[in-house]
């Protein structure tokens, strides 16, 4: 286990103290001869891969998507069934309201986050190495962090503070409210993690996080290194010791995961499709008990229609669950909505793969959606269980 480190704000490593033996003067001359060259010959890796600009005359239309018109042809109920006002039970529609695209430019933007006391969401761009920040009050679009390691996921604790899984950095860790850093787990068994990719935090204050490989396996959403641990992980961080356990240890590829409004199931991902035709693409549901922090009596509540998968996943108010879907058919790629006991209710379809989604919005009713190179956004008639 590794003791949180808490890294000032401004601050991008700790500074390391010069020691120098002093045994004479001729000693002390070479000594700093030594210590000099050793300093110049020193090289340090970037803080991450970052992408080069992305230059377009003709970037994307913001707001809502060509060809909208009420009710919205993006929104499609799983029912069907005589003609009704709006896509029937389908809890997306909402009437007069429609997909926009709010911001673009991006390489690839994942684990997005709302923070309800400023109005924004904010949002990952893996491979430009930096945090986004979407202003939904006057739609204004800044870096929030830049570099971020990386980041892949985002979410936010009980008292405020963003929560980040950082692919380059290999850890999880708190932004404190004063911009301070602290490092929340970066190792297991004293062997460094694969590449933390999403996160979620319980009321008791317990992190749990995914750790495939993903953010290892080549230099462009992070830094390619061989794993140290032998399985990818899921994992749960004590609130009160820090103390860092595996809670799931046979997932392929472990990716999103959300908890149910209850705090007694637990979603996670299966992305591992991507490494080999018969590996899984699903959701799987677990039995949760907060207070043990132990899972049981895993199953698969939803399958993916291969080749897409489903990277991100939320939880509504009601018990319903939202899901993100891409790199498959076309018509595949948007968000998929199911009853707690998996049914399928409807698809939002989205013109790019998407990687994960967020409840925002000051009633928690607009779905933020990352996709691809691009920030989406839809106002629904269900509010977020705001638990990602």
């Amino acid at each position: 286990m590794t003791k949180p480190l808490t890294i000032p704000a401004g601050t991008n490593e700790p500074s390391l103290a010069r020691r120098t033996l002093l045994k004479g003067a001729a000693a002390a001359v070479a000594a700093t001869g030594v210590t000099m060259n050793g300093a110049l010959a020193a090289s340090v890796a970037p803080l991450g891969q970052t992408g080069a600009p992305t230059r377009s005359t003709a970037p994307l239309p913001l707001g809502p998507l060509p060809g909208s018109r009420y009710p919205d042809s993006h929104l499609e109920s799983a029912k069907k069934g005589p003609p009704s006002f709006g896509p029937p039970g389908f809890p997306a529609f909402a009437g007069t309201m429609a997909v926009e695209r709010v911001a673009t430019g991006f390489r690839w933007a994942e684990g997005p986050v709302y923070f309800a006391a400023g109005r924004y969401v904010l949002f990952s761009d893996i491979p430009n190495n930096r945090i986004m920040r979407f202003s939904e009050d006057d739609g204004h679009l800044s870096v929030y962090r830049s570099p971020s390691m990386n980041s892949n996921g985002n979410t936010i604790d009980r008292e405020g503070r963003l929560i980040t899984c950082e692919h380059s950095g290999r850890r999880v860790t708190r932004t404190e409210l004063d911009g301070s850093i602290t490092i929340i787990a970066d190792k297991y068994n004293g062997k460094r993690l694969n590449s933390p990719n999403d996160a979620v935090v319980t009321a008791d204050g317990a992190i749990w996080f995914t750790d495939p490989a993903y953010g290892i396996g080549g230099f462009y959403e992070g830094i390619k290194a061989e794993p140290e641990q032998d399985k990818k992980n899921v994992y749960r961080v004590d609130p009160k010791s820090g103390e860092v356990k595996v809670v799931v240890d046979d997932f392929v590829e472990p990716n999103g995961l959300a908890i149910s409004p209850d705090e007694k199931k637990l979603y996670i991902c299966d992305t591992g499709f991507t490494d080999g035709p018969d590996n899984p693409s699903h959701i799987r549901v677990f039995d949760l008990d907060v207070a043990a922090g132990k899972v049981s009596n895993s199953k698969v509540f939803a399958d993916m229609p291969k080749p897409s998968i489903t990277d991100g996943v939320r939880c509504d108010t009601e018990g319903r669950v939202w899901c993100s879907v891409g790199w498959g058919d076309p018509n595949e790629d948007g968000v998929r909505c199911y009853t707690a006991s998996g049914e399928l209710l409807g698809k939002i379809h989205i013109p790019e793969t998407v990687a994960n989604l967020c409840f925002g919005g000051q009633q928690r009713n607009r779905l933020y959606i990352c996709g691809s190179t691009s920030l989406y956004a839809v106002y629904t008639s269900v509010q977020g269980a705001m638990k990602p």
